[in-house]
């Protein structure tokens, strides 16, 4: 059995024997012990997205409902979300109302680093109990966190997804928007070796750029390899630790929002 595969347009099948010419192996090697289980499998994946569609239409409503704009922040492991948060948490409090749903697979580290700092309401959901640890928030996770924000007093909802370069782009859990942070520590090569991440990311963040004196990186190799996975992202160089392109990260974020100032000033929410 092939690779279980998703289109952007909802769409969903497996990559066959040899649908590719390559003798059925495709990009994800040999799976020929799969052959008796193979359609089982394949229903049972296409049964599991669509009742995740199904809740994430349901979230996506609450969210229109309640005027929330909702986005899911993903990245791998230390990239630099939580960070980035803090700032952002710190700059645009004053403006808009923010809750955050931190979604990780054990502790409460990433959530407590954001208590204080003027958000309306922080949630966790630990993905623990899932088989090892979830890698990834689904629809229904996040479905089941919302009876603990307070939508209707919120302005913009970010949902940090657990760190991971695969999963989290493949699940819809109801969000407006999707952006994620890329840091440079990270190398140039990983929009081709993970497309399905850096494809959905109608943002990506470039992180850490205050330590582009000190790497081997090429930046430019690196936007490239991003234009030819997903011409369309907008790209946003910052440093959450200097607070460098903070500002034009908060203007994406905050989308039709309105004007972001981050002198502290206050505005009226629409």
């Amino acid at each position: 059995m092939g690779r279980f595969h998703r289109h952007a347009d909802g769409t969903a099948h497996e990559h066959g024997d040899d649908q590719h010419g390559d003798g059925g192996r495709h990009d994800v090697g040999d799976h020929r012990g799969y052959r008796e289980t193979g359609a089982a499998r394949v229903d049972v994946l296409q049964n599991i997205l669509a009742e995740n569609d199904r809740i994430a239409a349901a979230n996506r409503s609450a969210f229109a409902a309640a005027g929330v704009r909702t986005v899911n922040l993903m990245s791998s492991p230390g990239a630099g979300k939580t960070t980035l948060l803090q700032r952002t948490i710190s700059a645009l409090s004053a403006q808009l109302r923010i809750g955050v749903l931190e979604g990780d697979i054990a502790t409460s580290i990433d959530a407590d680093a954001l208590a204080g700092l003027g958000a309306a309401a922080v949630s966790l959901v630990n993905t623990s109990q899932g088989f090892g640890g979830e890698c990834h928030l689904d629809a229904v996770m996040v479905r089941s966190a919302l009876g603990r924000l307070p939508l209707d007093d919120l302005d913009l909802l970010v949902i940090e997804n657990v760190g991971n370069l695969v999963c989290p782009a493949e699940f819809d859990v109801g969000e407006h928007a999707r952006a994620m942070v890329y840091a440079v520590t990270e190398g140039e090569e990983k929009p081709l070796k993970y497309p399905v991440m850096f494809r959905a990311a109608e943002a990506v963040v470039v992180n850490k750029v205050d330590l582009l004196p000190h790497l081997d990186f090429d930046l430019g190799l690196f936007l490239a390899n991003l234009k030819a996975v997903n011409p369309q992202a907008v790209v946003i160089r910052a440093s959450a630790r200097t607070g460098e392109g903070v500002e034009e990260w908060c203007r994406w974020l905050a989308g039709d929002r309105g004007s972001v100032k981050l002198d502290g000033g206050n505005r009226a929410r629409p």
